[in-house]
């Protein structure tokens, strides 16, 4: 244990005091922030080539008015005929003429109007003028068959559910389902790229020091078994030193997000229904917001951090322990790695993919035996935590998970133990299996 110890020490000191660590540590946080920033700021921008458009508008359809949301285009209403119309554009005093043809039929499903340009509308451009005209086209339509606008609105009912749980010690609200679909979203995406990153780097580090032949000079004074671990160890506290950090660091990203965004939370309180019976109880956008905010509050975090915490190390343990017998088994030629990570990267990628449509049943058939199996069970497992499934799941889950992590690490240390000392021959699926009954 006091060689492990001394790996492990060895592996975690030399990355966390890089220079590199530090600043991919305390970057990485800030560097999400701008990427949320940029990818608004991009969303939000449109075309910007200002555009001068002639609206022939015969029968008087829209009224006279065109508002869009996009500002680069003016409207122009011209009671000419089409045919001098085009005889300005020819001129370039306007971009384009948007035609509307009568409306043959106040109940018509369809209606197209005519665009009279040899340059075609930008898609935002295009959506904006096909939404304006469908608002004030429906507003004829009112006008035309004598409807009222508030009878109409009174037609569209907003429909929530209200669930009501029979247990005394159980909480739910209509958006439940939502936020713990969103919160076992997130975790299993976290979980799959941590465990991928880390177990990756594990398998770098063995597959450096052994094509430096650094390793012949280690393996003189520790045990295959002790440097292997030594390094899962330590890479493992360098992934935990990472998280925590960020945890830290994300009330604060939370902070300077909502300053950015201009999100008050101590705006949004919670939902007050009073006794109004079940069909009046509509929530509005912030009221909804304050609901998730209360939801979050309200899980059972003293379960679901502890079991995500202990599925990540399980995990972790039980892929990069793979991945250090990958690295092991690589010669000179790194490219080798790729073909003996294939049937490593399958469960991993298999469990992601469940793990998305655990999200949306985290009760299906699929869900629930993929989260109590091996190797599976890591990343599917936190997924459905938010949806509280059943204690005898998480301990069946909990239980496989630890005989079938130490089993693999035993299985890839027989495999490391060979592996580090073989030079000049190319590592196959076959070759490895006979390293593992090699003697000592």
């Amino acid at each position: 244990m006091n060689k492990i110890w001394l790996v492990t020490q060895r592996e975690y000191l030399t990355r966390v005091l890089n220079k590199t660590f530090l600043l991919t540590t305390l970057l990485t946080p800030l560097g999400i922030l701008v990427f949320m920033a940029v990818v608004v700021l991009i969303m939000g921008t449109g075309s910007d080539k200002s555009k001068v458009l002639s609206v022939y508008d015969p029968t008087h359809i829209l009224q006279g008015t065109l508002n869009t949301s996009r500002k680069n285009l003016e409207f122009r209403f011209s009671d000419q005929p089409l045919e001098a119309q085009l005889a300005e554009y020819k001129e370039g005093k306007i971009a384009g003429i948007i035609e509307l043809p009568p409306l043959s039929d106040s109940l018509a499903a369809k209606y197209s109007f005519r665009y009279h340009s040899d340059d075609p509308l930008a898609m935002d451009e295009s959506y904006g003028i096909e939404s304006a005209i469908g608002k004030k086209l429906r507003d004829y339509k009112l006008k035309k068959l004598n409807l009222d606008e508030s009878t109409l609105k009174g037609l569209d009912t907003e429909v929530n559910s209200v669930p009501l749980p029979i247990l005394e010690d159980k909480k739910m609200t209509s958006i439940t389902t939502v936020v713990s679909s969103i919160l076992g979203g997130i975790v299993g995406y976290a979980m799959f790229f941590i465990i991928l990153f880390y177990g990756m780097q594990v398998m770098r580090s063995v597959m450096e020091e052994k094509i430096n032949r650094i390793v012949e000079v280690l393996i003189s004074s520790v045990r295959p078994f002790d440097l292997m671990m030594g390094k899962v160890l330590g890479v493992g506290l360098v992934g935990l030193t990472q998280i925590g950090i960020w945890m830290i660091l994300m009330p604060v990203i939370f902070f300077i997000g909502t300053s950015l965004f201009n999100i008050d939370p101590n705006a949004l309180g919670p939902v007050n229904t009073g006794n109004l019976p079940v069909e009046e109880i509509a929530m509005s956008s912030q009221e909804k917001i304050a609901q998730v905010f209360i939801e979050i509050k309200s899980m059972n975090w003293w379960k679901i951090l502890p079991l995500t915490l202990f599925y990540f190390l399980a995990g972790y343990f039980a892929y990069s322990a793979l991945f250090a017998a990958i690295g092991s088994a690589v010669g000179e030629d790194i490219n080798e790695a790729n073909s003996l990570t294939l049937p490593v990267m399958m469960p991993l990628m298999f469990s992601m993919y469940i793990g998305i449509s655990a999200v949306s049943a985290p009760d299906s058939s699929l869900a629930v035996w993929s989260s109590m199996i091996p190797l599976l069970s890591s990343i599917v497992m936190p997924v459905r935590l938010p949806f509280d499934p059943p204690w005898w799941q998480i301990g069946v889950s909990v239980l496989s998970l630890i005989v079938f992590s130490i089993f693999l690490v035993w299985l890839a240390a027989r495999i490391y133990r060979v592996g580090i000392l073989m030079y000049g021959k190319k590592a196959s699926f076959k070759e490895l299996s006979k390293w593992i009954f090699y003697k000592d």
